[in-house]
């Protein structure tokens, strides 16, 4: 009865096209009865500029399923008339196809696809971000090692092998015949124990070959009009070594930002996200589909764990405020005491190992050649392990404390590097002082580092071989007897401890330490990035098998999205520092007189200036421009200019952000609005339902129908149809 007169009364036809041939409301499904029965569709195809125009697509905006879409489609297709931009049309489809396949097979050979994959299904996407980072370091190391070998490796190989002719710069060396001496090579007769101990320590034959810095010569080839610079192209490839690694990591970032600003940095509306986009319609399989639902599990477990922290926290008075803001600081306090207890530690250790290894032999030489690696390693091990349990009591949320720790290892790391980089140039410069009695006539310690470049690359050889052999023993000798006594032994105190979990932080702090340790050493032993591709392709399947036999997943998980960005800006830190010691090493320090390619040049820089008067009055000319303020200075004020506009921009755009998110929020809370409205009609017409019919019922229905404010229809709308 209130339907029916509902219907009897007259409504405005609404202001909005409609697909059916009249102006009803497009979800009117019938017509008035002067009109025809079905629904007129405009069956001819769409207009040429109908993307232009601001009218809705027909076909495209219909309320309707997919099936009649695609009936409707294919007969506009058939009456769509051929026309001379068909031919571009089907090419561009086709290019588009290609594109679709190739990306599709060049899927198959991403490296380590199924086994990442795998691992975040069962481990979460905190852990996969790990070993995401290890196989982006691994291809950074393999494409550095090829550049490296075309423009310095193998021309060295070929011009050495094939005697060409080679000239070489002619110096004074009036006064300096002393620093001249320098014959590393061992002897012939060796036994295998001298072999063994040459081979770990980077000494005797290992000395005297490609490994390291000193073998290389400083001549330059020429022959037939063809000449290759060797000094000049051993300091080019490492810049454009340094540059390309820069760029890399750039562009990851960039990649990883974009997804953090994407998620939000946060669980804000992410639950819809992952519930209602997040599931890969496209998995076969019941492996797969059960290793996305655990991926899923792991996400909503992070965001879960977020929001507890956030509302405990905003629960907390002034005074337990101040209390817990107080404990931080003096647990940082004491923090920074053991991190500064460390470093002078490592300086001494170094001081004492430079001092005494010349004095000794066999295995005890050896012990102490690897003095400032072992204390180096055994305090990045006992020290971020002390600061994990105390940023336990600092009641973070768990990515907080993933990034809190990473800061602080990183910091540990970092500088614990740098402290021995700088021991070393306090003995090999004489404390900055080149006028000491120990530095004269070769402006170095000659006494000690007869190539000091060769030395430095030796003790960043020794430092990647180390780290890589402690953990290979890690492996065998701690983590693989710990399983077995748990899984074995049912006593409460091998249950408390339980077996090991993968600790995100530390793990990839020791990836961004071994990479900042390659960077360093790059220069003085060219190799080193090949065999630190070589060592983390081991680190992959090592910690592979390590995480699915001997770790259980973690408590506590954290979110990777920011985790992810933070990965790679502590690895531009290390890039820095290795950038700074490459820098300092080339422009301040006098490179040896007995070894390497720029054994006669004042500083390593000085082939550049030469090598630019080589050229000729054109190329130089223009070389010098760049270099000069004429163009430096312009380029300056371009630069400040767009980082104005894109800062600006950035401005804007994240302006714009922030109000459709304010929308996005509205428009929940809208919906949360219109539900409780439906709940309450819904109780009303059961409350009624449920009570004996009156009289003058289809007054009072009206009245309430009017009460309710239904926006299923608007108040001057025709609702017959229904």
């Amino acid at each position: 009865m209130e339907l029916r007169e509902f219907n009897n009364q007259v409504h405005p036809t609404p202001d909005y096209p409609s697909p059916y041939g009249s102006q009803h409301s497009l979800r009117l499904r019938t017509v008035p009865a002067q009109e025809t029965s079905a629904a007129q569709f405009d069956w001819a195809p769409p207009p040429e500029d109908a993307e232009d125009s601001n009218e809705p697509r027909n076909l495209r905006e219909l309320p309707l399923h997919m099936g009649l879409k695609r009936a409707v489609w294919q007969v506009q297709q058939m009456r769509t008339p051929v026309v001379s931009s068909s031919w571009n049309i089907k090419q561009s489809q086709t290019f588009r196809r290609f594109c679709e396949v190739a990306k599709y097979v060049l899927s198959y050979f991403v490296l380590w696809k199924r086994g990442i994959q795998m691992i975040g299904g069962h481990f979460g996407g905190g852990v996969q971000s790990y070993f995401l980072f290890l196989r982006f370091l691994v291809i950074l190391n393999f494409l550095s090692s090829l550049l490296i070998a075309a423009f310095v490796l193998i021309p060295s190989i070929v011009f050495r092998s094939m005697n060409f002719n080679s000239t070489i710069p002619t110096v004074n060396l009036t006064g300096v015949e002393i620093c001249l001496q320098y014959d590393p090579k061992p002897d012939t007769l060796m036994v295998f124990i001298t072999y063994v101990l040459d081979l770990i320590s980077g000494t005797g034959f290992m000395e005297y070959s490609y490994l390291f810095y000193g073998y290389y010569n400083n001549s330059m080839v020429e022959s037939d009009g063809f000449s290759y610079n060797i000094p000049l192209a051993y300091l080019l490839t490492a810049s454009f070594y340094f540059l390309f690694c820069f760029i890399c990591m750039i562009i990851r970032m960039g990649g990883t930002a974009r997804v953090a600003v994407v998620t939000g940095g946060g669980a804000t509306g992410g639950y819809s996200t992952l519930v209602f986009t997040g599931w890969d319609h496209g998995l076969q399989g019941e492996r797969t589909t059960n290793l996305k639902q655990s991926n899923f599990r792991n996400r909503l477990q992070v965001d879960l764990e977020e929001e507890r922290l956030k509302k405990k926290a905003a629960s907390l008075t002034l005074g337990q405020t101040v209390s817990l803001y107080a404990l931080r600081v003096f647990l940082n306090i004491v923090v920074l005491i053991l991190i500064g207890a460390t470093f002078y530690g490592i300086a001494k250790a170094t001081q004492f190992s430079q001092l005494k290894q010349k004095e000794t032999t066999g295995f005890v030489a050896l012990l102490l050649q690897y003095l400032p690696s072992m204390v180096i390693t055994a305090s990045n091990f006992v020290v971020p392990l002390l600061c994990d349990k105390i940023a336990l009591l600092e009641k973070y949320s768990p990515s907080t404390t993933v990034i809190l720790a990473l800061l602080r290892a990183v910091f540990l790391r970092l500088v614990s590097l740098g402290v021995l980089l700088y021991t070393l140039w306090e003995q090999i410069t004489c404390e900055g002082d080149i006028y000491k009695e120990n530095c004269i006539p070769c402006n170095y310690y000659y006494n000690e580092y007869k190539c000091w470049e060769t030395r430095v690359g030796q003790e960043m050889y020794k430092l990647t071989l180390f780290d890589f052999l402690i953990t290979i023993a890690t492996l065998i000798l701690v983590e693989f007897p710990r399983r077995i006594v748990v899984d074995h032994c049912s006593c409460k105190l091998t249950q408390w401890v339980g077996r090991q979990e993968f600790l995100v932080a530390p793990n990839v702090l020791a990836l961004v330490y071994s990479q900042t340790v390659v960077w360093t050493g790059a220069f003085f032993c060219p190799l080193l990035p090949f065999i630190n591709t070589i060592k983390f392709i081991l680190f992959y399947y090592c910690k592979k098998i390590t995480l699915f036999q001997n770790c259980q997943p973690a408590t506590r998980n954290f979110r990777s999205t920011t985790s992810n960005f933070f990965f790679l800006l502590v690895l531009v830190f290390g890039w820095m520092l290795a950038t700074m010691v490459l820098l300092y090493s080339v422009t301040k320090i006098h490179p040896s007189y007995g070894c390497g390619p720029f054994r006669f040049y004042p500083t390593m820089w000085e082939v550049v200036p030469q090598a630019t008067e080589m050229l000729n009055n054109t190329s130089a000319e223009f070389l010098f421009y760049i270099g000069s303020q004429k163009f430096s200075i312009p380029l300056f004020i371009f630069s400040c200019v767009l980082l104005c506009y894109v800062s600006a921009l950035t401005s804007v755009h994240g302006k714009s952000v922030a109000l459709l998110k304010s929308q996005c929020k509205l428009e929940q809370r809208d919906k949360q609005f219109l539900v409780r409205q439906i709940e309450e009609l819904n109780a009303t017409v059961q409350k009624e339902q449920r009570e004996p019919q009156q009289p003058q019922r289809g007054t009072d229905t009206a009245t309430r129908w009017n009460q309710h404010d239904n926006y299923a229809f608007a108040r001057d709308e025709d609702p017959r149809p229904y």
